[in-house]
């Protein structure tokens, strides 16, 4: 497999003026409002433990003054063990909204129970956020890290947003920034498993790949620079996808950025990845 054919992103440079040329197409964003609310409860019932109450809580960012826009529920790395919601700065100002939702940590809470907040979050989402302009068909996920890893578990694997009674196929796209794609290493520490013996099970992305999975962007940071071989875990997922009949998939690796870098530069291309899907499904 050539780096080529995988469609490698380089240059920092050529990420920049991405930004700014998306910047000068959405000449209406120089002048869009934006409102935030803040810690949003996203689970509901009567019986909510205080830890629920505590972490199962987002933010909202998203136009005041525009309709029909595309979401992007962004979820927060850390390990599943750390980290707090925040939007990021290179999804601001962009025409869409942008939802950052806290879940449960480990070893607080055990797999799956990170994953079945996170899609609670992206379900509070699709069902929340046309009361305030925006289009239940045009919710994209993305994350970093331990977020990316949750960003695929829900998008690939349907009986989380299930549980929601909702469709994973209804996600406009997925966008996981250097996730795990075997099953996470908190997840198998859990589990008396080592970081380095790599496990693919249900809690993997990979144990769940199939043909008609929503769009998905997979970016990594440099292959000599990444968390113990995460750009070859995506570049595996980018195959095993397209092997099994999914056109709809690309793979960045971004030369020259670690881990905890890659993350500023991605947002470009999750900005022009999400302006492609909009005006590909018009009708949606």
């Amino acid at each position: 497999m050539s780096r080529s054919s995988l469609q490698i992103f380089v240059p920092f440079l050529l990420a920049t003026l991405a930004t700014s040329l998306l910047n000068a197409q959405d000449r209406a964003g120089v002048s869009t409002q934006y409102k935030t609310e803040t810690d949003v409860l996203y689970r509901s019932g009567d019986d909510l433990s205080d830890a629920i109450k505590q972490r199962c809580r987002l933010d909202v960012y998203y136009p005041a003054n525009k309709t029909d826009y595309a979401t992007v529920v962004w979820f927060h790395g850390g390990g599943l063990t750390g980290g707090s919601k925040s939007i990021p700065d290179g999804l601001k100002n962009q025409g869409i909204a942008v939802v950052a939702a806290n879940y449960r940590l480990s070893p607080a809470v055990q797999s799956p129970t990170y994953v079945e907040d996170a899609a609670a979050a992206v379900a509070w989402t699709i069902k929340n956020i046309e009361p305030r302009g925006g289009s239940r068909h045009r919710v994209f996920v993305a994350g970093h890290s331990a977020g990316g890893y949750l960003t695929s578990m829900v998008g690939l694997d349907r009986k989380y947003l299930a549980a929601h009674d909702l469709n994973a196929d209804d996600i406009a796209g997925l966008i996981p920034y250097s996730g795990h794609t075997i099953t996470h290493f908190t997840v198998r520490k859990e589990q008396g498993i080592g970081g380095k013996q790599p496990i693919i099970d249900e809690m993997a992305p990979l144990y769940h790949v199939r043909p008609d999975a929503p769009p998905i962007l997979l970016i990594t940071g440099d292959r000599e620079m990444e968390m113990l071989g995460r750009y070859e875990e995506n570049a595996y997922l980018w195959r095993m996808l397209k092997e099994a009949g999914d056109e709809d998939v690309e793979l960045f690796e971004l030369d020259g950025f670690d881990h905890g870098q890659m993350a500023n530069p991605a947002h470009a291309l999750t900005i022009k990845f999400v302006r492609q899907i909009v005006n590909t499904h018009v009708g949606r």
